[in-house]
């Protein structure tokens, strides 16, 4: 019987609370949106199973609560991450400051020897420009001084919410095949070894 996936990703979102990572979690999901959310107690999870290029790739996503005070435990869930979606509010000029915050948290409590990838996502991309807080030039440039992905999203319009996973998922799968392969190039190694010194 085949494998229901050909691989498997840890994926967390972080950024403050209200900035929409639960709805686009949700949108993920091809649930409606809801404006009148209720905001993460602690964390919450979802699975999706996407296509990528001909394989099936299993998505574990992690929606991390925003508050302070939930901040130890969020942490708590950086460890076998292989990707970081940082999430902030394009209305919301403090939780798009607080992006620096989230990063220097991550890379303070993350193995440093984990290259974990990141994309930066400004989201509510639908709100008209009258209440728009954060250009999409600094959220550019901003990406481009972490050497990251940029993308601006809409929960409620779903604009860009699947594309801005399949490009998270999209960096980290060459790493996987890199990671598979090794154990099974060890094994060969292990054997010609064993063979020759008999």
């Amino acid at each position: 019987m085949a494998a229901p996936h050909d691989h498997f990703i840890k994926l967390l979102l972080l950024g403050d609370s209200g900035v929409g990572k639960t709805s686009l979690l949700l949108r993920l999901s091809d649930k409606p949106f809801n404006a009148s959310f209720m905001t993460t107690i602690g964390i919450d999870f979802s699975v999706k199973t996407i296509e990528l290029d001909g394989e099936r790739v299993k998505l574990q996503i992690w929606d991390t609560a925003g508050q302070e005070r939930f901040r130890t435990i969020t942490r708590g869930y950086y460890k076998a991450a292989k990707g970081i979606l940082l999430v902030y509010d394009i209305t919301s000029e403090s939780s798009f400051n607080h992006i620096r915050d989230w990063i220097r948290d991550m890379e303070e409590k993350h193995p440093p020897t984990v290259n974990v990838k990141k994309i930066l996502v400004g989201n509510k991309g639908d709100m008209g420009e009258s209440q728009r807080a954060v250009s999409k030039s600094r959220g550019q440039a901003l990406a481009d001084e972490y050497w990251i992905k940029f993308f601006e999203t809409s929960a409620r319009t779903k604009m860009n919410v699947e594309e801005v996973f399949f490009a998270l998922a999209r960096v980290i799968r060459p790493e996987l095949n890199v990671q598979q392969c090794l154990p099974l190039e060890f094994n060969r190694l292990a054997a010609q070894r064993s063979s020759c010194c008999r």
